[in-house]
């Protein structure tokens, strides 16, 4: 049964090489990329039915067995990161079909998506921390193709800089595992969390978790994230939209995966440093958001707010707090490309993403309006949409903690979040308007079924967030108790 653990990491793998192989042939891509894409979402809820009955599974690549080999590792958190992982690329990709163009897509469009979700995937499942970094190389470079894919200006400005900050945090990531493994000779993430253990958290050890904090806070873009704003407006709405959805999301599991396993013995001083992180990210991410007048800088910079709120629930590292940091989490992959999509739609429609130049589109794309006023809504942790359970978990678990400033910090932004995109549908869709069918740009046909589902989506985990809560205690169990996670992936070999 453990062999559906891989199966995330080598479906979209196989699937991208085959379709290389037919590069002229556009419907097979499309037909295969669906196809791959819907198995790892099958196989995902497999792996939580198995996960909920007995347990975490693991698999032993080779047959070597931890520490000594390549471990896969299935948790609850990771398998439902895998899950909502599958379900925004499978609505992203329909969403494709009519808005990325026939250039882009002979141009291995639909190969390199499944290539950025096997990557995505193996960042989720392994057990290993230096197979951590190669499957984050495997997404980032199938990222830089994809951010650059149509060769416009902007594109190849912004890709410039998100490849050099990329490869900067890439190499720091290398040296960071470096001294990790002259210090405990291992790099088995269970073996390493008994390493450290026996070792205690010294000076040392905490330097070197704060190098691995920068290292993910730059892929994740918490606080140092100046160059995400550009790298996520310059491709393609449906491009974007997975970025948005899933890049951020690898470094944030990174972060929570690590810090809730190995470097977890000093938390006054690493966790407290991911809230001050986590709370200038917010602070600056708001700022940002409320400044611009622009469809597509608002939304990017709310993926910098969304980051910062998820971390602080976890930088709290109380039970309540994670369980919000997991709810919101799954939720902000979801709505983050909700409104990459309906901003994307927008633009696509007007010519434009100035506010100052839109107006009264909700006369004519009322299912349009409405949908951005729900996800509007859901962002901001309004009830009874997906955001208003994490967002109440993660404030009472920072006031748990004596975060009272952290928390504080959260309620204040969401507050600037609401405005900031209340800003865009106020604009957008109220009021009057001289646009006509006749002027439009562009047409909502084969774009609206994507975002209608993710919408539909948004109000069924807030109504029925009771129906995920048993699978959201378990992946917060496994955060909180890391001798779980080293017993089903060790037994006896590590102690």
């Amino acid at each position: 049964m453990n062999n559906y653990v891989v199966l995330p990491i080598i479906i979209p793998l196989i699937t991208g090489m085959v379709m290389v192989v037919f590069k002229n042939n556009i419907w097979l891509h499309r037909i295969l990329s669906l196809l791959a894409i819907a198995l790892i979402g099958v196989d995902a809820v497999f792996l939580l039915e198995q996960i909920k009955t007995s347990g975490m599974q693991t698999l032993y690549l080779g047959g070597w067995v931890a520490p000594f080999g390549i471990t896969l590792v299935a948790d609850m958190f990771a398998a439902l990161l895998v899950l909502v992982a599958a379900i925004v690329v499978f609505c992203c990709l329909c969403y494709a079909f009519s808005s990325i163009g026939s250039e882009r897509e002979r141009n291995y469009f639909y190969p390199l998506c499944l290539f950025l979700m096997a990557g995505v995937n193996g960042s989720f499942l392994t057990g290993d921390i230096f197979n951590l970094f190669v499957c984050f190389e495997v997404l980032l470079v199938a990222s830089y193709v994809l951010v650059s894919l149509g060769g416009t200006k902007i594109q190849l400005r912004e890709s410039f800089k998100y490849i050099l900050v990329n490869m900067i945090s890439s190499f720091l990531f290398l040296i960071a595992i470096a001294y990790l493994y002259a210090i405990t000779g291992t790099l088995n993430l269970a073996h390493l969390s008994v390493r450290v253990a026996e070792a205690g958290q010294g000076g040392v050890i905490t330097a070197v978790a704060i190098l691995f904090l920068i290292v993910f806070s730059l892929k994740a873009g918490l606080f140092l994230f100046f160059w995400l704003p550009g790298a996520y407006s310059a491709p393609p709405t449906a491009i974007a939209a997975i970025f948005a959805s899933l890049l951020t999301k690898v470094g944030i599991y990174a972060i929570i995966r690590l810090f809730s396993l190995v470097f977890y013995h000093e938390p006054g001083v690493t966790h407290l440093f991911i809230g001050i992180l986590a709370a200038v990210s917010m602070v600056l991410g708001a700022m940002g958001a409320v400044a611009y007048w622009d469809v597509k800088r608002i939304i990017t910079y709310n993926v910098v707010v969304g980051v910062g709120f998820i971390l602080a629930g976890f930088a709290s590292f109380s039970l309540v707090g994670i369980r919000g940091s997991v709810y919101y989490l799954l939720h902000d992959m979801i709505i983050k490309a909700l409104l990459f999509l309906l901003g994307g739609t927008i633009i696509h429609l007007t010519g434009t993403g100035k506010l100052r130049d839109m107006s009264g589109l909700i006369r004519l794309y009322p299912q349009l309006g409405w949908m951005f006023f729900i996800a509007a809504l859901s962002l901001s942790g309004i009830p009874p949409f997906s955001g208003f359970t994490g967002k109440i978990f993660v404030t009472t678990g920072t006031f748990q903690s004596g975060y009272f400033w952290l928390g504080g910090i959260g309620l204040l932004t969401s507050l600037l979040v609401l405005y900031s995109v209340m800003k865009i549908f106020m604009s957008v869709f109220w009021g009057y308007t001289s646009f006509t069918t006749e002027s439009e740009k562009g047409t909502t046909k084969g774009l609206l079924p994507s975002m209608t589902f993710l919408a539909s989506l948004t109000i069924a985990l807030g109504l029925g967030a009771e129906g995920i809560h048993a699978y959201v205690d378990l992946a917060v169990a496994g955060l909180l108790d890391p001798h779980i996670y080293i017993d089903a992936v060790l037994g006896g070999n590590g102690r």
